[in-house]
C-alpha cells in the first residue's frame, strides 16, 4: 500500500501525462486548421489562369473534408482524455486501479455525466458538427461549392 505522499506524487505524474495528451490533441487540431487555411489560400492564390477551376474546387473540397474529419477526430480524443483526467482527479487518491492507463477508450475511467448517466464514446461525425468546428469548415465548403458552381456558369 502506498503512503499518502506517494499517492499524491503518482496523481501528479499521471495527470501530467494525461494533460500532455490533451495538449497534443489540441495542438494537432490547431495545426490542422492552419494547414487547411494555408493550403486552400495558396491553391487559389497561385492558381494559373489556364488551370481547371472545377478540378481545383473538387480537390479543395476533398482536402477540406479530410481535414474536417481529422479535426473532429483530434477533438474527440481530447474529450476522451478530459474525461479520463476528471476520473483520475476524483479517484486516484482512493484507488490504484488503472494506474497510468492512457487508453482514452477505457470507459471504466469516465465519470458519469451531469445527469448521472454513463458516458458513451462520442462519434466523430457528431464532433464535426459542433459549434467549434462547423463555423470554420462550413463557410469554406460553401465558398468552394459556390466557386465550383460559378465556374460552370462561366463555362457555358
Amino acid at each position: 500500500m502506498c503512503k499518502k505522499n506517494d499517492k499524491q506524487n503518482i496523481l501528479e505524474k499521471e495527470i501530467d501525462l494525461i494533460q500532455s495528451c490533451i495538449t497534443r490533441m489540441a495542438n494537432n487540431s490547431f495545426l490542422i486548421k492552419g494547414w487547411l487555411v494555408s493550403l486552400i489560400a495558396v491553391g487559389f492564390a497561385l492558381l494559373p489562369e489556364t488551370f481547371n477551376m472545377r478540378a481545383l474546387c473538387i480537390i479543395s473540397l476533398l482536402v477540406c473534408l479530410c481535414f474536417w474529419y481529422l479535426d473532429g477526430f483530434f477533438l474527440k480524443m481530447e474529450k476522451l482524455y478530459r474525461w479520463k483526467y476528471e476520473w483520475v482527479i476524483s479517484n486516484r487518491l482512493t484507488t490504484e486501479d488503472y494506474s497510468y492507463n492512457l487508453n482514452p477508450y477505457e470507459s471504466n475511467m469516465w465519470l458519469p455525466n451531469k445527469n448521472n448517466q454513463s458516458r458513451k464514446v462520442p462519434s466523430i461525425l457528431r464532433v464535426m458538427f459542433t459549434k467549434t468546428l462547423l463555423p470554420l469548415y462550413l463557410p469554406i465548403i460553401v465558398t468552394i461549392i459556390f466557386m465550383f458552381v460559378n465556374s460552370y456558369k462561366n463555362w457555358i
